[in-house]
């Protein structure tokens, strides 16, 4: 097994980067929209342009063989992990659902072993408690409080990121025999119908016309970076490596949160960050030299 193309890697820094600076854009949006609004908007958006994408450099007819397939991604993927996000996040608080973000890589882990997708070594076990660590290490989780009465947001933020875990390792057996942007095109669209069936009813309800330029070009950088490249960039990554390093390099969100506080917000960089992001960047190390399953394109 040959080393991971140093494009992966790239891909996925980039998608982490960019979709750490979700929060602080989705601030400022949320301002102006209800939570599924925005939701229904970055599907309206991502869901054709995945679609003229996949066509414009895929040319694969709708894959009928695989639709079950596909919308159970989508259901996972889209649907789940955007809804059970959104309504869990209104009912805790932002430092609980930080906190608990970093289980992805750890479900992800476990699933893949469940299924028979990857194999839980001792390589693979480590790198992901490394970078798992190092978040921990960066988000505090003595933070974490059920003050307020947040449990059931906090177990709608675990089972978002339990569904999330298992899109990515259930994609990577159907990417040996669909071109990753069909893929992720026809599982958005699948998905998306569910998205826009629970946001109906806030998309009619919203007053378009009185949201600022700022908003709509917020929403613009929503529906475009963090939803219609990243979701495709993870697709294509996780073809050409394992659900387990894409999932790990979530734990980057909390470095990327830090380096904006240090930016925009005139936050001091201390040894607690320092040693969280050499765990984070130990941990990716470790995976990311494991190299290919067998049989990876």
């Amino acid at each position: 097994m040959g080393r991971i193309d140093g494009r992966v890697h790239a891909a996925l820094l980039f998608v982490q980067i960019t979709f750490g600076a979700f929060p602080v854009v989705g601030k400022g949006v949320l301002a102006h929209l209800p939570p599924l609004a925005v939701a229904g908007l970055r599907v309206l958006v991502a869901a054709p342009l995945l679609l003229a994408l996949a066509w414009r450099w895929e040319r694969v007819p709708l894959p009928r063989a695989h639709l079950k397939e596909l919308a159970r991604l989508g259901f996972l993927g889209v649907f789940a992990n955007q809804a059970l996000f959104i309504l869990g996040l209104e009912r805790t608080t932002a430092t609980n659902a930080a906190i608990l973000m970093p289980s992805i890589p750890v479900f992800t882990v476990l699933v893949a072993a469940v299924l028979g997708e990857e194999k839980l070594s001792g390589r693979r076990t480590l790198g992901v408690s490394l970078a798992v660590a190092g978040a921990l290490v960066l988000l505090d989780p003595t933070r974490f409080s059920l003050a307020g009465g947040t449990f059931v947001g906090d177990l709608l933020i675990l089972l978002n990121c339990l569904a999330y875990a298992a899109y990515l390792v259930l994609q990577r057996p159907l990417l040996e025999r669909l071109p990753p942007l069909t893929l992720i095109a026809w599982a958005f669209v699948l998905g998306g119908v569910g998205v826009l069936a629970a946001a109906a009813p806030s998309l009619a309800a919203a007053s378009f016309t009185a949201v600022p330029a700022g908003a709509w070009a917020g929403m613009a950088y929503i529906a475009l970076v963090p939803t219609t490249v990243n979701y495709a960039l993870n697709t294509w990554a996780i073809r050409r490596s394992s659900p387990a390093l894409a999932a790990t390099y979530t734990t980057l969100q909390p470095v990327v949160a830090a380096l904006l506080g240090t930016m925009f917000l005139a936050e001091r960089v201390g040894v607690q960050q320092l040693v969280g992001f050499a765990l984070i960047v130990g941990g990716l190390a470790i995976l990311g030299g494991g190299g290919q399953r067998p049989g990876a394109p």
